[in-house]
């Protein structure tokens, strides 16, 4: 964290005389800790709803291991690093602190100093002496995310070696839970997943634009009953995860998740113009009405 950026808690201070100061709290809260990372979106769907993926980080500047970031690890352990000197973290973890993105730029920094078979299991204010470095001080900003899905945690381990002790028991009950989950993929479509929870299934679509934006873009949508992704949809409210919105769908689960994309894409085109419309043109009375219904359907989740 540089010290003349502006202090992540969002007191408008800088950084050096907010958190940043001596005696600076260590666990201040960041309510949108991936902000100002393109992959911002991405990195909320892997945290709170995606089961098993991976991706390389675009490090801005590589200094030992390269590092793959992962949904969750054996024992949903922060980071490890295998005997071939692969190494992982994870983002779904025992323990976190106010900072997501801190708890992260240490488990990548350990990552990348660490010797193979070390293993990471929780971050906390000493992990590297209380280094005080976040996400954001590690990636290249406006890289993508390359995101690999999986179908189950086979990739835990490498080689056909077969798991052993807690590792396999950790294997079994990951499989045993994993949701069938898919990325759904168009024309002006980003981070958006399909996922069958049994009797029905969802997509959950991170919205990277300011949260009471999004809201208002979807009231005008609500008002003219245009908040559907096509027939067998349902919109079902929304969540609020990391700072951002995530408007989510009950969908007829036995249609296929590629089947959403022709909905999904006029849906994104439709709110791409209503969100555009919000310069000119502020909500009427029965959209402001709408908002508050939108609104009594959220979740927050911590």
């Amino acid at each position: 964290m540089y010290p003349r950026q502006p202090c992540p808690c969002g007191s408008g201070k800088r950084y050096k005389a907010c958190h940043g100061a001596q005696g600076g709290a260590e666990d201040v809260i960041v309510t949108r800790p991936f902000a100002g990372l393109a992959a911002e979106c991405r990195l909320v769907a892997l945290r709170e709803f995606v089961p098993s993926a991976t991706a390389p980080l675009p490090l801005a500047e590589p200094d030992g291991n390269d590092v793959t970031l992962a949904t969750v690890l054996p024992m949903a352990a922060a980071a490890l690093v295998r005997d071939d000197g692969s190494a992982l973290v994870g983002l779904q973890v025992q323990t976190r602190s106010g900072d997501l993105s801190r708890d992260l730029g240490r488990a990548v920094r350990w990552a990348q100093q660490a010797e193979p078979g070390g293993v990471l299991p929780v971050v906390n204010a000493g992990t590297l002496g209380g280094a005080d470095v976040r996400l954001q001080d590690l990636l290249v900003a406006d890289a993508p995310l390359d995101v690999t899905m999986y179908p189950d945690f086979g990739w835990w381990i490498p080689g056909d070696e077969p798991p052993t002790g807690e590792v396999a028991l950790s294997l079994e009950r990951a499989n045993a839970a994993i949701m069938p989950t898919e990325p759904v993929t168009g024309d002006g479509i980003e981070a958006a997943y399909w996922t069958d929870v049994g009797d029905k299934a969802h997509i959950r679509w991170v919205r990277p634009e300011p949260e009471e934006r999004v809201l208002a873009a979807l009231a005008r949508l609500s008002a003219r009953d245009e908040l559907d992704l096509g027939e067998g949809s349902r919109y079902a409210g929304s969540f609020r995860a990391h700072g951002v919105l995530v408007p989510v769908w009950d969908l007829d689960r036995e249609r296929h998740a590629r089947e959403w994309v022709p909905g999904a894409e006029v849906f994104a085109s439709r709110l791409s113009g209503a969100l555009d419309s919000l310069d000119g043109e502020p909500l009427t009375e029965t959209e402001r009405r709408a908002r508050d219904g939108l609104r009594g359907r959220q979740l927050t989740l911590r």
